[in-house]
């Protein structure tokens, strides 16, 4: 099993470019919070009807898609798996009784 120690220097790189991914996210949902509002309150503005249509949610809809992808990439890694999954997930395989092919077919 391989074991990393990381330098102060690399572990600081490192939490850098964590805060960086994550500033990065949040502009992003800022910027697509205002543009959608203004999408919104412009087809409101220009007929209050195209409210009832998809046309003004589109936007918001495709775009929505790829700020969640940002988001998992940023934020996601450690919330599905956690940090420790692939160690818990050897253990559990290794623990596991082996049952030979041969025991099966008797």
């Amino acid at each position: 099993m391989e074991t990393y120690n990381f330098s102060s220097e690399q572990k600081l790189a490192q939490a850098q470019q964590r805060v960086k991914n994550m500033k990065g996210f949040y502009i992003h949902a800022t910027v697509f919070l205002f543009v959608n509002i203004f999408i919104i309150a412009s087809c409101y503005i220009d007929n209050p009807a195209s409210l009832n249509t998809s046309d003004p949610y589109m936007t918001a809809v495709f775009w929505g898609i790829g700020l969640l992808a940002h988001g998992f990439s940023v934020f996601g890694k450690d919330y599905i798996f956690g940090k420790d999954w692939e160690e818990r997930e050897i253990q559990k395989i290794l623990n596991k009784p082996v049952v030979h092919l041969d025991k099966l077919h008797n």
